[in-house]
């Protein structure tokens, strides 16, 4: 009889439904004997659907950085058809750990975002539709919070980071709010911070498309997480890892970390480095990657029915040659 942590577990992962989980088969296309790494392991959706590939010649190498993910991969690994490995921690630093080791990965994979298990946890801080302390770290060994920066923080640096990172109209207004909430009472819960934004913004912004404040906690989150640095790391690291000829697809749920993803992809296209001002190629360079999507591959009708929070997804793919 599966104990009550297990079958919570369960619970939870039927809750998380992946993304996009066909396309990322379709451009992975693993074999019986490919070495795969899946760098945001979450509930395992993702890695159980590309584990089914795989036989006793291959290898799942599962990462996150949440110890949620841990106990995801405790409850799924007797059940997969391969060998399989998990490491705990940001994945920039575990695929730099599996370089030094040695590994020659065949298929490499990002989810990128915040998961379903993370937002549905209602103490965790993420969400902004219910009230809980403002916390947002993925991994909690991590020492700032969504609650220090509020707190913290110029008002000036709050305004830049809600504009940059949450591309929110209104920075400025929510960053003086916020500047001036705070010397009456610091900030503690999630509901405090939505009241703040709500009343910083012009009534009709309060009743357009989703929540008003969807986009600042979005940045707080990237902030707290560091995500978009990480993603810079991981990317080189991870191309690094590749075999020729083997596969690394990434989904991301934003514009910067899109942009991220494709001029990464487009330097691994080129095939000259030589500066723009060079009337004439003169390094003799080749393009060490291949485009295997031209463009996003985005979800479909019927998963937007089934899924909205798949709305924003984006799927990238390049073969390293």
């Amino acid at each position: 009889m599966p104990s009550v942590a297990a079958s919570f577990m369960t619970e939870m992962a039927m809750a998380h439904v992946p993304v996009l989980t066909q396309e990322l088969l379709d451009v992975l296309d693993v074999r019986p004997d490919s070495r795969v790494v899946d760098c945001t392991f979450g509930a395992g959706g993702h890695a159980e659907a590309v584990a089914a590939g795989l036989g006793e010649a291959g290898l799942l190498v599962a990462c996150d950085q949440d110890p949620i993910a841990q106990d995801y991969y405790a409850t799924l690994r007797s059940s997969l058809s391969c060998p399989s490995r998990f490491y705990l921690g940001n994945f920039r630093d575990t695929l730099r750990g599996l370089l030094e080791e040695g590994l020659a990965a065949t298929h490499i994979y990002m989810d990128l975002g915040v998961s379903s298990m993370q937002v549905d946890t209602v103490d965790r801080g993420f969400s902004y539709s219910y009230d809980a302390p403002l916390d947002m770290r993925m991994d909690p060994s991590l020492s700032l919070t969504a609650a220090d920066i509020l707190n913290t923080w110029a008002e000036r640096d709050l305004a830049e980071l809600f504009g940059r990172y949450g591309e929110e109209r209104y920075s400025r207004r929510i960053a003086r709010a916020i500047a001036s909430r705070r010397t009456r009472t610091p900030y503690g819960r999630t509901a405090e911070l939505v009241d703040t934004i709500k009343s910083a913004i012009p009534t009709p912004a309060r009743f357009g498309a989703g929540n008003p404040a969807r986009r600042v906690f979005q940045a707080l989150r990237i902030e707290v997480n560091d995500e978009l640095n990480s993603l810079r790391q991981a990317l080189p690291e991870a191309f690094a890892l590749l075999e020729p000829g083997g596969v690394i697809a990434v989904i991301s749920f934003h514009s910067l970390e899109d942009r991220i993803v494709k001029e990464f992809f487009a330097s691994r296209v080129k095939t000259c480095t030589c500066p723009p001002e060079f009337p004439i190629c003169v390094c003799g360079g080749s393009a060490t990657g291949q485009l295997l999507t031209t463009k996003a591959v985005t979800p479909g009708p019927r998963e937007l029915e089934l899924n909205p929070r798949s709305s924003s997804a984006k799927l990238r793919a390049l073969r390293k040659l």
